[in-house]
């Protein structure tokens, strides 16, 4: 098999079936098969689905996000190649042509498909372009800014991933993180074709900090360095407090400098404890060993085979 398509989706029942024309359409002349995930929708989405002819389809049983829904999708397929798509219709199937020749030349592992021109509020835009910058200089990762999950790689990269199974995920960091040859091209995002996207302001920020903390270290060193700074502070001012006691005599200290002291000290030090906190979060999430995803039903797929 040629091609493994893999399109998570989660209350997406007015765009699927859209979708999947365009994909069998692109992919008409290619070996390919096209798992969708339905990552526990609360819509008609899996009834939809079932309705759809020539896929495979794994229902989870809650709704365990979309790095999940990629996992699962990356374990069951069977392609050369895989591909990732978004099931809101503004990544174009057309694409996959292009990505497939591209592969085809076997001097690129995987291609990676980059938006530079997306239309989106000032506020998201600017917090997205901070947050690349800000990745860039705290991790030893490289994250390209406009770079998505709509991606096509090889089953040197497949494997890599799925050898990866921490359960938290951040997939732009950890296809990153693989290296191997990639390629960048460009695309248009088109207007989702129905319904709402999933991804607000709040979630972007969550994705975000998963981000960052799944990624550096550097945060942790926060508390060493505010306790340094703190501790070069505090003698250079018992210092002073000395001299000035010396040569002047007692001197009774006023009530707003020590308020203001206690209370930054008070906020450095409950910052750099919530730090910890998510760290030592993830850490136990994590050595709990509880699977990625539960499945609640497969279709289409050879039992025998898996």
């Amino acid at each position: 098999m040629k091609l493994s398509v893999i399109v998570p989706c989660k209350n997406e029942a007015g765009n699927v079936n859209k979708l999947n024309e365009k994909l069998q359409d692109v992919l008409k002349d290619i070996n390919h098969e096209i798992i969708f995930i339905d990552d526990g929708s609360t819509d008609d989405t899996l009834n939809e689905l079932k309705k759809l002819k020539d896929i495979k389809i794994i229902s989870f049983s809650k709704n365990f996000k979309k790095e999940a829904a990629i996992y699962a999708g990356l374990k069951y397929s069977k392609g050369e190649y895989t591909c990732i798509i978004d099931g809101d219709l503004q990544q174009d199937p057309k694409y996959l042509i292009k990505m497939i020749k591209e592969l085809d030349k076997n001097e690129f592992d995987q291609v990676v498909m980059v938006n530079k021109k997306r239309k989106e509020f000032f506020l998201n835009k600017f917090l997205k372009k901070i947050f690349y910058k800000l990745m860039n200089i705290i991790s030893d990762v490289d994250f390209i800014n406009g770079a998505s999950d709509f991606r096509m790689f090889n089953g040197l990269v497949k494997n890599a991933i799925l050898e990866m199974s921490e359960v938290n995920r951040f997939s732009k960091g950890l296809f990153s993180w693989i290296g191997f040859n990639t390629c960048y091209m460009e695309y248009d995002v088109l207007k989702r074709y129905s319904g709402k996207s999933k991804f607000n302001f709040k979630e972007n920020i969550k994705y975000a900090f998963t981000g960052i903390i799944g990624f550096s270290i550097k945060p942790l060193k926060i508390a060493t360095f505010f306790g340094i700074l703190s501790s070069i502070s505090s003698f250079i001012y018992f210092i002073i407090l000395l001299i000035k006691t010396l040569i002047v005599g007692k001197d009774v200290p006023g009530y707003a400098s020590i308020l203001c002291v206690i209370l930054l000290l008070g906020g450095i030090q409950l910052i750099t404890i919530g730090i910890l906190g998510e760290y030592l979060g993830r850490t136990y999430i994590e050595v709990k060993k509880r699977p990625i995803y539960l499945i609640k039903e497969k279709i289409g797929f050879d039992e025998s085979l898996l």
